[in-house]
């Protein structure tokens, strides 16, 4: 479902520095799989994230989703794959603080232009998934970590996408959140969604739900 073909990804920091955040990857994903990339912090994790995303595209090589070619789409029709496939769980959660829960949640769905009905169907149902709908009415900016990890897993859920992208999703949360993330993921998977985690959380490892952990080291996969 998901392929990297020899993609390399170099930041350029000045007029002669850069970074390689990832030198020649291979790496593929099957549909419903459950995937764990695991490595310290600038192993290049969030980045493969970044590019299977389509939120950055690779200095060379090839991204594919579903046979299709996403590393040089154009930014409109990036921004419609990401709509139509992907949910995003952010480290930070990137959660608007002057909005409510509710609205917070349904703003994937405002460029698909839906009825009224539609939009609340689909929102209540994801704040009652995961356990937020108590909140629908108050500002973000007032939620414990937990409730707005909540909040963004809910969005990340509410079109339905096939894909669940997960960045350093415990990383502002104690073990007892975390431990609920993770059974959270569980009955994700357990509906089919093919999820990769970057994490260096060792609660994510040895999972019995997990298919494959992947280490990346400097850029690279760690064989």
């Amino acid at each position: 479902m998901i392929a990297l073909n020899n993609v390399t990804k170099i930041y350029k920091l000045g007029k002669q520095e850069k970074i390689t955040a990832l030198d020649a990857v291979n790496l593929s994903v099957k549909e419903g799989e459950l995937v764990v990339l695991r490595g310290a912090s600038g192993s290049g994790k969030s980045t493969i994230l970044s590019l299977i995303a389509a939120l950055s595209k690779p200095t060379s090589g090839e991204v594919r989703v579903d046979e299709k070619h996403i590393a040089k789409l154009p930014d409109h029709f990036a921004s419609c794959y990401r709509r139509d496939n992907i949910g995003f769980i952010f480290q930070k959660y990137n959660l608007i603080a002057n909005l409510s829960v509710k609205d917070n949640i349904l703003l994937p769905l405002v460029p698909l232009n839906p009825d009224a009905r539609e939009v609340e169907e689909k929102t209540e149902a994801v704040m009652k998934r995961f356990h937020i709908e108590h909140k629908r009415d108050t500002m973000v900016r007032n939620l414990s970590g937990g409730e707005q990890q909540r909040v963004a897993i809910a969005r990340a859920n509410v079109n339905n996408p096939k894909i669940i992208l997960a960045d350093e999703p415990t990383a502002n949360l104690d073990e007892q959140l975390s431990n609920h993330f993770i059974e959270i993921l569980r009955e994700l998977k357990a509906l089919g969604k093919t999820i990769i985690i970057a994490t260096h959380d060792p609660l994510f490892f040895g999972l019995d739900f997990v298919d494959r952990e992947i280490e990346i080291y400097k850029g690279k996969i760690a064989l």
